[in-house]
């Protein structure tokens, strides 16, 4: 795996540990292109109409990041693993859709799939869109008014859209696909402020197993914005709710796609972890969240409670996700 530099930052403000430098302009990101292989993508803008989506490679520069697109209203974008596209929610007033758009920033982003679709009928939101392994297909989260939170696949052309899984009792939230790309992984659960299981969706029968109905020993509750599938499919990732507050945490999947030795990996006081992504198969990308800012920083997936050594990467930065692996 590359290096990620950061241009000196830790040299300039100690940000090993610590928070970002309040006297640069993080508001920029170009608009004409530029060279990304592999790295995070991620939102920056507090408003709807500001949300926008930016890029940044691991050899460019974390403070003047490639802004992809300009119409506001970007949620929740991930990152092919081939690195090529970003896949995020669009919100424009009641009307939501999943759209692509090239990491490039040549292009213009596409709507895949739209709430008011006739195939979706009384959809009300759509979140938490992933790429399958070849970055052909996606799965999202479908919300239908106070009915239970489905998942959905679309081909990325927009075709062949369907519901998932066939006759299940849970809520969904997040999901990942397998490495395999034949099922997915996602949080479930009985409502949906207590997706408190994960469950693996098989996409061909659409059957839906639990695959742990415990989020390991440390008391976490719920599971939080994210559940990410490690590249080479031997380990999840997720964040969950604990006495502490939101932290990683790391479990071990094995041949039948069961979750054991489930561990938590992040445990800094006074902060909130969300947003766990793989940079290849032994490190996570996540989002800390403390008075003063949202910044991403990365941490070995083995660490112990928050034993392992942050490392801040980027700065200003929302809902980050990491591809290109």
């Amino acid at each position: 795996m590359k290096a990620l530099r950061i241009l000196g930052l830790a040299a300039v403000a100690g940000l090993s540990a610590c928070g970002p430098i309040d006297d640069i302009d993080f508001g920029g990101g170009g608009g004409g292109g530029g060279s990304f292989s592999r790295g995070f993508v991620f939102v920056r803008g507090e408003s709807n109409s500001a949300r926008n989506v930016f890029v940044v490679d691991d050899t460019g520069d974390p403070n003047s990041p490639l802004r992809l697109t300009t119409q506001g209203g970007a949620y929740e974008p991930a990152v092919s693993r081939d690195g090529r596209r970003v896949a995020f929610v669009y919100k424009a007033g009641s009307i939501l859709e999943v759209r692509t758009v090239p990491t490039t920033g040549q292009g213009q982003p596409s709507t895949v799939f739209a709430s008011t679709n006739t195939t979706c009928p009384g959809c009300t939101d759509l979140r938490f869109p992933t790429f399958s392994p070849d970055g052909n297909t996606l799965v999202f989260t479908v919300y239908k008014g106070t009915s239970p939170s489905s998942l959905a696949r679309v081909r990325t052309d927009g075709s062949g859209f369907q519901f998932l899984p066939n006759g299940n009792p849970y809520f969904f939230g997040s999901s990942s696909f397998t490495a395999d790309g034949l099922g997915v992984i996602a949080a479930g659960g009985q409502s949906s402020s207590q997706l408190n299981l994960l469950v693996h969706v098989n996409l061909t029968s659409g059957l839906a197993n639990v695959i742990s109905s415990g989020l390991g020993n440390e008391g976490a509750q719920v599971v939080g914005s994210r559940v990410t599938v490690s590249p080479d499919g031997t380990k999840v990732a997720f964040d969950a709710r604990t006495s502490s507050g939101s932290r990683i945490f790391v479990g071990k999947l094995n041949g039948q796609q069961q979750v054991y030795d489930i561990t938590q990996v992040t445990g800094k006081p006074g902060v909130q972890d969300t947003y766990p992504s793989w940079r290849g198969n032994t490190e996570l990308g996540f989002l800390l969240s403390e008075v003063g800012g949202e910044n991403v920083y990365r941490v070995s997936a083995s660490s112990m409670r928050g034993s392992g050594n942050l490392v801040f990467v980027l700065p200003k930065a929302t809902e980050p996700s990491y591809g290109g692996i």
